[in-house]
């Protein structure tokens, strides 16, 4: 399973209801899991974003189609980075190098 890393703002209407959004973060991981994505840890946090939401995907196109359901239903915006452990990236400097 290939990890993401996604960066949370919240839009005006998820602002607007704000006292749903650990309901909404639950009801997420169900929808996750119906798509093939295991949501690992979701964070809400201080500064520039309001959110963090670390998930697992078989592949890239199940990543963009479960954020695409995200987006979808209005209350944030994202921005998504693929991640990579120690040993992904030992493998990816061997090909680099090969």
């Amino acid at each position: 399973m290939a990890t993401f890393i996604s960066t949370i703002i919240f839009t005006a209407q998820g602002l607007q209801g704000i006292d749903e959004t650990t309901k909404r973060a639950a009801a997420l991981k169900a929808a996750a899991k119906k798509r093939g994505v295991k949501i690992t840890n979701i964070f809400w946090t201080l500064g520039d974003h309001d959110g963090v939401l670390i998930f697992e995907a078989a592949d890239d196109e199940t990543a963009a189609a479960f954020l695409l359901h995200v987006t979808s239903l209005g209350n944030v915006q994202t921005s998504t980075v693929r991640a990579f452990t120690a040993a992904e990236m030992d493998a990816i400097l061997v090909k680099a190098n090969g």
